[in-house]
């Protein structure tokens, strides 16, 4: 349904790959009116490109210049009402400055799904931007950015009774830190319960995986067999949630913004066990849908799995919702205060 706060508005969209979320944003911003021109941040996504970029980008800077470049030719005669990034990971100041040149009253929006202690390479880029938002809420104090959760998109809209429920607790992830040693922990738990458990762990390669599984202490446990090398279609994952009672999550120990992973169990109905423990400062926190586990003494309760789900109010929820999240972005009318528990 169209939105006419978005109908007609003309938006340059760049953003990072990650497992098709940027084609979720662009589409569902089309549904709304908008006019999208969607392009990769990055000029390749082989495991080579991401890894020069984040340690010596300088090293790749004719390649980037090239792809910009290229860009800015396929742009340079439309005008644009919005440039919306997502993470700013490659993007090179010229193209920004060329790109204001070009669209004289041009609103420049921001957004990140990762910290910065992760991706350092987008503090360069702030200093342009109007509005500049992160899932991050610490991140947010330091370097002055609002903050702003991230969402669920619309195929987990309520979707809790569409299939016969098949495992009582469900992982899916990529495999990095302490994912691994805190899954299988957790899934013998399950075993021993008599509860069923399906856990998934993605690598993107086989060098990656050897790499860590060389390097990284907590990956030495990590039986070759319980990895994948192809991640799932988002199809496969849905599926996967409709037949599944509670949904893992297991962040990264220097993130602490939540994963996309908790709205998406929430908006589709489902209960979250995770060791995020920012968790409970959300207004949306119930102890009957969400179960906060301690990464470093691992203590779980039976009882969680046969508790009701309580359904999220649905102003709450809407907030929840990618239609919350895109117009609080771009139009601030859903904002208010997030951390309405934070101590």
């Amino acid at each position: 349904m169209k939105d006419k706060k978005f109908n007609g508005k003309r938006i340059l969209f760049l953003s990072v790959k990650l497992f098709n979320y940027e084609n979720i944003i662009a589409d569902k911003l089309r549904s709304l009116g908008a006019i999208v021109d969607y392009y990769d941040e990055r000029p390749s996504n082989s495991i080579f490109t991401k890894g020069i970029i984040r340690f010596k980008r300088d090293f790749y800077n004719l390649k980037i210049s090239k792809y910009y470049n290229g860009i800015l030719e396929k742009i340079k005669n439309i005008k644009y009402d919005y440039f919306f990034l997502i993470k700013g990971e490659v993007v090179p100041q010229y193209f920004i400055d060329k790109l204001k040149d070009l669209n004289p009253g041009i609103i420049f929006l921001y957004y990140t799904f990762d910290s910065f202690e992760n991706n350092p390479n987008g503090l360069d880029v702030l200093k342009n931007f109007d509005k500049k938002y992160t899932f991050d809420n610490q991140d947010s104090k330091l370097y002055n950015l609002s903050f702003r959760p991230l969402f669920f998109s619309d195929d987990y809209y309520k979707a809790d009774n569409v299939s016969k429920i098949k495992y009582d607790l469900l992982f899916i992830g990529t495999a990095h830190s302490d994912r691994y040693i805190i899954g299988e922990k957790i899934s013998q738990w399950c075993e021993d319960k008599k509860l069923k458990s399906f856990m998934f762990y993605y690598s993107p390669s086989r060098l990656v995986f050897l790499f860590f599984k060389l390097f990284d202490s907590s990956f030495q446990k990590f039986k070759y067999n319980k990895i994948s090398f192809f991640s799932l279609k988002h199809k496969q994952i849905l599926d996967l949630y409709r037949q599944s009672k509670v949904i893992l999550d297991v962040n990264h120990p220097n993130q602490r913004g939540l994963t996309m992973r908790v709205f998406e169990a929430l908006g589709s109905g489902k209960k979250i066990m995770t060791t995020n423990k920012d968790i409970k400062k959300y207004p949306f926190f119930n102890e009957n849908n969400i179960y906060v586990i301690d990464r470093n003494e691992i203590i779980l309760n039976d009882q969680f799995f046969n508790l009701p789900f309580i359904d999220i109010n649905e102003r709450l929820y809407h907030k929840m919702s990618i239609s919350g999240w895109l117009e609080e972005l771009f139009f601030d009318t859903n904002s208010f205060d997030w951390l309405q528990k934070e101590e």
